[in-house]
């Protein structure tokens, strides 16, 4: 089976870092408890070893009825001494005895010539028949009990694991979050609304990526500028000669072919003049922002369209009073009813309260976008197949601009297919 590792970084470098920790501190805490182990079971061996020589010896001195009296005295936790017991248990395989059987052997084998037996019984132990200078049996009865370890040993390994923990979490959560905030800032980058500079604080390497940071988002910032300004200046500059070309065509006599080139001059007028709209829409921040009462607006903007004959009824009211760009907001709610009165032939716009801000739609009866193509409408000179022709086809641009000066003004702008047909454009502002 293949190890997977988790997904995110923090929680493949915490998991490093703490199976790392623990497998060293496994280590290091193994040897000392081995250490301590062996120098534990070495002190209880050698007190085992002292202590029955002495009592094996002070027994062995006193007279044959004073030695029921000291057997008390002599008695220990985990063995005890037994006068005249019988040889009950197995003979004990003394290649491979216990640890204390070993040591008792070797204290006491050269004067009484031990017996090992090992008892049945619940808990396994084991006796020791010596026979004493006087001839009388002594027999030495060993419970073997486990290497005593201190109390706080488990509360201080917990503690220690709850320590690596925190270290870890803070060593993960310090390496992440430079990372954390650069990828947010990088998410958030809009040539269109430049997003607040980096701190430019931490460690060596965080501040060599957030210097490169900011100064890749100021190339971008100049470099986009750059490019509107030379968009404008052309689209500008060929205003005059689309002019001069419009005059001199007027002085022509009447003929189909003045027709059409009449038709293609006004074209490119209409693309240059939209190629300087959406060149200025990129630099819309320049307009001082106001406050406006949205309802009297929007009714003003769809009074306007009224007189002129124009299909456009206005649905909803908020009772708010903004902070907006007025000029940018006209020319949002203006491309997108041209669009609907060009291709549905009517325009309905609504407008409503919601819990981020305020919610404007334009609704036409056309014949809406392919799904596929939702998102393309939206880039700069690209149009739909069914609209490119003279009679219903644009520059490709007013989209374009509504979305970019929605972004301008801190909204969103967002496009679907009604389910009983035609288009609806959704602009969503903040209050």
């Amino acid at each position: 089976m293949k190890l997977r590792l988790p997904q995110s970084l923090a929680a493949r470098l915490a998991l490093i870092l703490l199976v790392g920790l623990v497998l060293a501190y496994g280590l290091s805490f193994s040897s000392q408890f081995y250490e301590r182990y062996q120098t534990g079971r070495n002190v209880m061996l050698n007190n085992l070893s002292t202590d029955v020589s002495t009592a094996v010896a002070l027994l062995d001195r006193l007279p044959a009825e004073e030695r029921a009296g000291w057997l008390p005295l002599v008695e220990r936790r985990n063995y005890r001494y037994l006068l005249d017991q019988p040889i009950l248990g197995e003979p004990m395989d003394m290649k491979q005895p216990p640890a204390a059987a070993l040591t008792i052997a070797q204290t006491v084998a050269k004067r009484f010539e031990p017996v090992f037996q090992t008892m049945p019984g619940s808990r396994p132990h084991f006796q020791v028949h010596m026979t004493l200078s006087d001839g009388k049996s002594l027999t030495l009865d060993v419970t073997p009990g486990a290497i005593p370890v201190a109390q706080w040993l488990p509360v201080v390994l917990i503690l220690q694991l709850l320590v690596l923990l925190g270290c870890t979490w803070l060593a993960v959560h310090m390496a992440i979050r430079p990372l954390t905030r650069l990828a947010q800032a990088v998410d958030q980058l809009d040539p269109d609304a430049p997003s607040p500079s980096l701190d430019e604080k931490g460690p060596s390497e965080v501040v060599y990526a957030a210097r490169a940071f900011n100064t890749l988002q100021s190339r971008i910032a100049t470099f986009l500028k750059e490019r509107m300004q030379l968009l404008a200046a052309i689209s500008h500059d060929l205003q005059t000669p689309i002019t001069r070309m419009k005059l001199r065509v007027e002085q022509m006599n009447g003929s189909q072919e003045k027709d059409k080139l009449w038709s293609d001059l006004s074209e490119m007028q209409h693309l240059v003049r939209e190629g300087v709209a959406y060149a200025r829409s990129m630099d819309s921040a320049a307009e001082p922002e106001c406050r406006i009462d949205l309802d009297a607006f929007l009714d003003s903007l769809v009074c306007d369209y009224q007189d002129s004959g124009q299909a456009v009824s206005l649905n909803g009211s908020t009772a708010a009073v903004i902070n907006t760009r007025p000029h940018a907001l006209r020319r949002i709610l203006t491309n997108l009813t041209d669009n609907a009165l060009k291709f549905g032939g009517s325009a309905e716009l609504t407008v409503q309260n919601t819990e981020s801000g305020i919610q404007l739609q334009v609704l036409d009866h056309g014949p809406g976008i392919p799904e596929a193509e939702l998102e393309q409408v939206l880039q700069p000179f690209y149009r739909v197949e069914s609209s490119r022709n003279r009679e219903t086809g644009g520059t490709g641009l007013g989209l374009a601009i509504a979305q970019q000066l929605s972004q301008a003004l801190g909204g969103k702008l967002t496009l679907n297919n009604r389910i009983e047909g035609g288009l609806c454009v959704t602009v969503e502002l903040p209050r």
